[in-house]
């Protein structure tokens, strides 16, 4: 079922753990044409789409504020508290993050300093469908709002209906989403970046989505920022011979049911080889027992193919194998896994011990969901209060602080053969 790695250097990892392959020269070209057709047309051409893609006639895209407030009543009312227990403590976690804005002084009459800024207006892009992700709103909302965004915009593809997830909605209003519009797919990306007539522009684009939403994104990003380069989802779940196998069978589920395209890695870290690969084998029974019970059973059957299990006998080779394939999400479940997390430099988020699952984090313990995938935890972060800030910095400089760096400008700026530079220098210093 799981294809085993067994017996290899450091320097094959990153052939012998390759992703799928989400490369499609056809998707790249629909979804430019579609993205095109929007900056041209506006609301036009998000009615035609709406229609071809979601069987809908809109006459308006815009949630109303009475959708919102039925929505709320049918919610039910354990769920409206779990929803209310998990915004509270990702509101905590962020509100943590709020920076410490510095000021230096340089040398004497030179000071400096930086200053967080909130970005305007944002857009957050949350999939529908068969799992419409409120948990995502959450995410995305709430950093949103602490880190004092102006307007909140989101957008969302609707039900065959034309409404909207309860849920979902209840989550926008209770985390302060200012508006909501019912647009879905690559056209939704495309509204935000370019604005429509009726909705407008957004300085940032933040959300996952498919393959055509994570197109459009990248392609839009040459105009409009985004949070993420992101591909599908995915987990490492690194075990010993101390680890339960049902626990490790279930992270690796809750990963694969998301999408054909996710992808599951196992590596189990033994003294001894014989003893690891036991530990695959009774990990793979789990899997198979159940895998049968899920809802979204054929969907983690499609991932679990092109997934994979490790074997790893060497301590500095697993540290090697953690950090080449850069997981998304990283699950430590081995008996010294402070000792392995201490040497973790590529992971989009690590949960430690057997008790923290991958889906804690997904819904309610307060860290962030939105994170890099396709191995771009080499260079990226998650999502955080960080994301929805932009930094400015500030100087103050006196006659005396020019006056004792002038000449050093000077000089560097003639260096490099930019006289006016040296000039705007010279001349202030003249002029007193």
């Amino acid at each position: 079922m799981f294809k085993r790695v067994v017996d290899f250097k450091s320097s094959e990892i990153s052939s012998l753990l390759k992703r799928p392959v989400i490369e499609d020269l056809l998707l790249t070209k629909k979804v430019d044409s579609i993205l095109n057709d929007v900056r041209k047309r506006g609301d036009a051409a998000l009615k035609e789409y709406t229609e071809k893609f979601d069987k809908l006639k809109l006459t308006s895209f815009k949630v109303s504020a009475k959708e919102i407030e039925e929505a709320a009543k049918h919610v039910d009312r354990t769920l409206k508290k779990a929803i209310i227990r998990a915004k509270n403590n990702i509101e905590k976690f962020h509100a943590a993050q709020r920076p410490q804005d510095e000021k230096v002084v340089i040398e004497d009459d030179i000071i400096l300093w930086r200053k967080s800024v909130p970005i305007n207006r944002v857009g957050l892009y949350i999939p529908g469908g068969s799992a419409p992700l409120f948990s995502t709103v959450l995410m995305l909302a709430i950093p949103a709002k602490i880190a004092g965004c102006e307007e909140i915009v989101m957008c969302t593809p609707p039900n065959k209906d034309g409404t909207i997830d309860s849920a979902l909605l209840f989550s926008a209003s209770l985390c302060g989403v200012d508006e909501i519009y019912k647009v879905g797919g690559s056209q939704a990306i495309g509204s935000l970046a370019y604005g429509t007539e009726s909705i407008k522009k957004v300085d940032k684009i933040f959300g996952p989505g498919n393959s055509y939403v994570t197109e459009a994104k990248q392609q839009v990003s040459k105009e409009c920022a985004i949070d993420l380069p992101a591909g599908p989802s995915e987990v490492m779940v690194v075990i010993d011979e101390s680890s339960k196998v049902s626990f490790a069978a279930a992270d690796l589920l809750s990963q694969a049911e998301h999408g054909p395209d996710s992808q599951v890695i196992l590596v189990i870290y033994a003294s001894d080889k014989n003893r690891a690969l036991k530990i695959a084998d009774k990990v793979e029974q789990e899997v198979l027992l159940q895998l049968e019970v899920l809802e979204r059973k054929e969907i983690a059957k499609e991932s679990i193919r092109h997934s994979i299990s490790v074997i790893v006998t060497d301590f500095t080779l697993l540290v090697d194998v953690i950090n080449e394939y850069a997981a998304e999400h990283l699950l430590i479940q081995t008996k010294d896994y402070k000792a392995v997390a201490d040497k973790v430099t590529n992971a989009g988020s690590i949960f430690l011990g057997s008790y923290s699952c991958e889906s804690l984090g997904d819904y309610a313990s307060g860290t962030n969901h939105t994170l890099p995938t396709y191995g771009w935890a080499r260079s990226h972060s998650g999502v955080s209060l960080d994301s929805y800030l932009k930094k400015i910095t500030f100087q103050e400089v006196g006659f005396k602080g020019l006056n004792s760096l002038g000449e050093s400008v000077i000089k560097m700026a003639e260096g490099e053969g930019l006289t006016a530079h040296a000039n705007a220098v010279r001349i202030r210093l003249k002029g007193k």
